[in-house]
């Protein structure tokens, strides 16, 4: 299934994507986030300064559990969340302060990997 603009004459389409697969496609780049941070735990500090800038301009109440998560929890419980399957850690993964622990050519890996896995 594909979105059509709505304008006629353009030439693009976007695939529809499944919340699993979105979800999915989360996990596994968090999991690579889970897995650096195993290797460098310092890398925690790249989610905690993004975490501290948004947090100056938002009061999103994920934001704020994540910021809890950083502060009360051994690297090991973030670690876990983050490669967790669970409801509560797909949802927190939707606002993810971990942004910029992959570098760009490890990111781009992981989403070429799923958008040739299209859903």
């Amino acid at each position: 299934m594909a979105i059509r603009p709505a304008r006629a004459g353009a030439r693009y389409t976007q695939a529809v994507r499944s919340h699993q697969w979105i979800d999915e496609r989360s996990l596994a780049l968090h999991t690579a986030v889970a897995s650096k941070l195993e290797a460098r735990p310092e890398l925690l500090d790249v989610a905690r300064q993004n975490l501290r800038r948004w947090l100056s301009t938002s009061a999103a109440g994920a934001l704020q559990e994540w910021q809890d998560v950083l502060d009360r929890a051994p690297l090991s419980d973030v670690i876990g969340l983050l490669r967790s399957d669970s409801a509560d850690a797909a949802r927190l993964r939707q606002s993810s302060p971990f942004a910029g622990v992959l570098s760009p050519h490890e990111r781009r890996s992981i989403l070429d990997a799923y958008e040739s896995r299209r859903a």
